[in-house]
């Protein structure tokens, strides 16, 4: 309770130096970069996170009810992310300290109902407010000093891709994160677009007519392979 107490009173000092001006950076930005000490050490990001997709996860309070639901659930699926080829780093502007108590408080939650679930990824301790600034991540309107639940998704040559925020009080789904970020590999590998509603596995869209009258005559098999819905809306049948 006492280191609590300590990490609580050298936040609030930090925050009455933080800068005054927030920046969201946007889609087809490059990810600014930073660098801050971390549970895991000190963190380069994005750039020590090479050649991954990345995920920057903000959160506003460490030891509080939906945050800590949050991440027990990123922690739960690391392996899927892994195979996903996915790096994330957490920030908050609570001090590393108070993040490595959260840490083990986490992972004996973990423990009791999953088993032995690690917390491996990286929670990053934004004390000066630099990084929610960078990012955008303080909404004035809601608090001063409490990042809201931000998701930047960005790719393997650190451009933004995708951004959401969430409120203080709606946790955020992890499927639907891991589903955004498949969607992105996938239309990033194949020229190809994804419907609504679409999960891994689902049929897709083509941005254009997939094939003429005159490269069907000369290979029927096509017809098998596409489909449309009204006229403009051409699908490409996957393989599930």
């Amino acid at each position: 309770m006492k280191r609590l107490v300590i990490s609580c009173l050298i936040v609030l000092f930090a925050i009455t130096s933080w800068p005054k001006e927030s920046k969201l950076p946007l889609i087809g930005d490059k990810a600014p970069s930073f660098k801050e000490n971390t549970t895991n050490g000190m963190l380069n990001f994005p750039e020590d996170f090479g050649k991954n997709w990345k995920i920057l996860f903000s959160h506003p309070l460490d030891f509080t009810p939906v945050c800590t639901s949050e991440l027990c659930a990123l922690a739960y699926e690391q392996e899927k992310l892994d195979s996903l080829g996915i790096k994330i780093a957490v920030v908050s502007i609570d001090e590393v300290e108070r993040h490595l108590l959260w840490k083990e408080f986490m992972e004996r939650i973990l423990k009791d109902n999953t088993g032995s679930v690690k917390i491996n990824f990286p929670i990053v301790a934004d004390l000066s407010g630099k990084i929610s600034m960078k990012y955008g991540m303080l909404h004035s309107s809601v608090s001063d000093s409490r990042d809201v639940r931000g998701v930047f998704i960005i790719d393997p040559d650190n451009i933004v891709q995708a951004i959401n925020f969430y409120p203080m009080n709606v946790g955020r789904s992890i499927d639907e994160i891991i589903r955004t970020v498949t969607a992105l590999q996938l239309t990033r590998k194949e020229n190809v677009l994804t419907p609504a509603n679409w999960n891994p596995g689902d049929d897709v869209l083509v941005p254009h007519r997939p094939y003429s009258i005159d490269e069907l005559k000369e290979n029927p098999e096509l017809k098998n392979q596409f489909y449309n819905v009204g006229e403009f809306m051409w699908y490409k049948k996957m393989n599930k």
